[in-house]
């Protein structure tokens, strides 16, 4: 069902704001509670914090998802594992509906985009009470509104975005850090992902809108920035007076407040010396580049309409270090397309070990109905594609405990983000170049920038202590 309303970005926002004030009226003194499970990127975090943002204005309570009078399931589409799970959960969760009738289940995200997620909800889930997508998440309010006043299952799925409405509230997890979108959607339509078809088509937000944005978060207390979208490289060129994301990068360093500038995801096909020198030349951009690789094979890369090859790809990691000597690199890499011969993936080991990547994500290709991958005849057998994988991360843990030895005596500004998990009397938090730090501090430091000298380092983490910043800092 499409039921999209056309109206400009201001009367959404205003028409948000007037169905989240009849709610809190009508939920006044109930004390209603929700429960919030986000599967998927850094995108659908965000997006999260928004729904969170909208049920805390309206006077819902966080609770744990047992007891939560409101569940919602933030939803990804781009490994069947999450999918799985969703359907797990909904199974799990049908034993509680059926003790509480008055139990809300909500679905939304990118899995909900695809027809036949929605066919299977319809008759295989009748329990969940609302079901909407990407395109039309800032309707939250109305649509909680609508479900709560009429009985069945409410499903609003729209094939299209439509205005980008700005100023919903959002529940940041962190005083400190936040995330803000500056584009949604993507145009890269590579032959193994969904995303293209369930976020639609690159759409820049307004830089005045960023920036503003990102100047009331510094005068909140917010230090660090991640600028996010599917690809950040493509910022700006659909606006109707076109800027780059350097550009971009530039006019946010201006910000009095902020320390750090992070960025996620950049396509290395529209990776410029632009966006490479605003890098070298903004000290608050973080010294961190998450560059997919995808594959080492120049063949597969071509079959995954990547748009570029292996040595294109080696000839950015030079520049990108000649640029920033202490850069750390990061990447996502697929093992298992179809069609990889040992020969492919003797590629993609060639790459990791030449350019030693201070970390990565991996994955066994997943097959994604809709995308022009899955109707490849040459799919690759599991076990093959389960030892390539085995394979890889060996070859990947060497370069990374190559990476991190070189940080063992040296100091790294670390933002303090957590009490760790296993040691209270420890701290966990990321250095300018996104280590994952752990270091012996106080619950006070939280949100600080504590400098910290490395011990000893371990294949995902580095453990150290904290001193005065001196002469062997890094910034890494």
């Amino acid at each position: 069902m499409d039921r999209m309303r056309i109206g400009t970005a201001a009367e959404e926002a205003a028409a948000q704001a007037r169905a989240m004030e009849r709610l809190r009226i009508r939920f006044s003194g109930q004390d209603p509670s929700y429960h919030i499970t986000t599967l998927g990127c850094q995108m659908n975090a965000h997006d999260s914090e928004k729904l969170a943002g909208i049920l805390q204005t309206i006077g819902f309570h966080e609770e744990a998802e047992e007891q939560a009078d409101l569940v919602v399931y933030n939803t990804c589409c781009v490994r069947e594992n999450a999918e799985l799970k969703v359907y797990g959960r909904l199974g799990y969760l049908k034993g509680y509906k059926r003790r509480n009738p008055d139990k809300r289940i909500v679905l939304c995200g990118c899995m909900m985009q695809e027809d036949v997620v929605i066919d299977k909800i319809r008759t295989s889930y009748p329990w969940v009470d609302l079901v909407f997508g990407t395109h039309n998440l800032y309707r939250f309010a109305e649509l909680l509104e609508e479900m709560y006043n009429e009985k069945g299952q409410l499903i609003d799925i729209w094939q299209e975005a439509g205005e980008i409405v700005e100023d919903l509230p959002t529940l940041r997890k962190n005083s400190f850090k936040a995330s803000v979108n500056i584009m949604f959607g993507c145009n890269n339509f590579c032959t193994y992902c969904i995303v293209p078809y369930v976020r639609g088509r690159e759409r820049s937000r307004k830089p005045d809108d960023i920036l503003a944005e990102i100047r009331e978060l510094a005068a909140s207390g917010v230090r660090e920035i991640e600028l996010l979208g599917q690809n950040v490289n493509s910022y700006g060129k659909g606006l109707d007076e076109p800027v780059s994301f350097a550009w971009l990068l530039y006019r946010v360093s201006e910000i009095p407040g902020i320390d750090r500038i992070r960025f996620m995801t950049s396509h290395p096909k529209d990776l410029s010396d632009e966006l490479i020198s605003a890098m070298r030349d903004c000290p608050k951009v973080c010294p961190h580049f998450h560059l997919p690789l995808q594959s080492g094979s120049s063949r597969l890369l071509g079959r995954m309409n990547r748009h570029y090859d292996k040595e294109q790809y080696l000839a950015l990691v030079d520049k990108l270090r000649a640029a920033v000597p202490e850069i750390a690199l990061t990447t996502d890499i697929i093992v298992g397309f179809p069609g990889e011969t040992e020969e492919d993936f003797n590629e993609t080991l060639d790459v990791v070990r030449r350019v030693r990547f201070d970390n990565a994500f991996t994955f066994i290709y997943s097959r994604r109905v809709g995308t022009p991958a899955a109707s490849y005849p040459d799919q690759i057998p599991e076990a093959e594609a389960k030892a390539h994988f085995d394979r890889l991360l060996e070859v990947l843990a060497e370069g990374m405990n190559e990476r991190n030895s070189r940080l063992i005596g040296r100091t790294l500004m670390v933002l303090a983000e957590s009490t760790n998990s296993h040691d209270d009397r420890m701290l966990t938090g990321r250095s300018e170049g996104n280590y994952l730090v752990h270091f012996e501090g106080t619950p006070d430091q939280i949100g600080q920038i504590v400098p910290v000298e490395i011990d000893c380092q371990k294949t995902y983490y580095l453990i150290g202590h904290p001193v005065s910043e001196g002469k062997n800092s890094l910034h890494g």
